[in-house]
């Protein structure tokens, strides 16, 4: 007990630097990116729908089979016409993840609840050794 009263601001910088590491996984969990192999299982059980927002050239060099391409600068205009329904999982890619990332947000801000971003892109579904066909 003598110890933790004379070392209490060492504690609780342990304690907030702890909880400082463990908040990107506590977020991470509440949605918003998936695996690829979790993509695959919402694919196959849920139906959901992959939404490129890649640069039609970069679509072109390929993409996920099944793919839509909605580049990301276009995707609050374009994105009703592509899905229609709001209900089922969106998942949206691009080649490394960081774009995908932005459009969660718009699509959640246009209503898809659902929507998630596949980690890694492109990149991490072609590390997974899953099919990609060109355009």
């Amino acid at each position: 007990m003598e110890f933790v009263t004379a070392n209490w601001m060492l504690i609780l910088i342990a304690l907030s630097s702890g909880a400082m590491l463990a908040w990107p996984l506590v977020r991470g969990a509440g949605g918003g990116t998936l695996t690829a192999q979790g993509a695959v299982q919402l694919i196959n059980r849920e139906r959901a729908v992959l939404v490129d927002v890649r640069e039609p050239e970069e679509f072109a060099t390929g993409h996920m089979i099944g793919a839509r391409n909605v580049p990301l600068n276009q995707l609050e205009e374009k994105l009703a016409g592509a899905v229609k329904n709001k209900n089922v999982p969106l998942l949206l890619v691009c080649a490394t993840g960081a774009r995908a990332q932005r459009a969660v947000a718009v699509a959640k801000k246009l209503g898809y609840e659902q929507a998630q971003a596949v980690s890694g892109g492109l990149k991490a579904w072609k590390e997974a050794n899953l099919p990609v066909e060109k355009a």
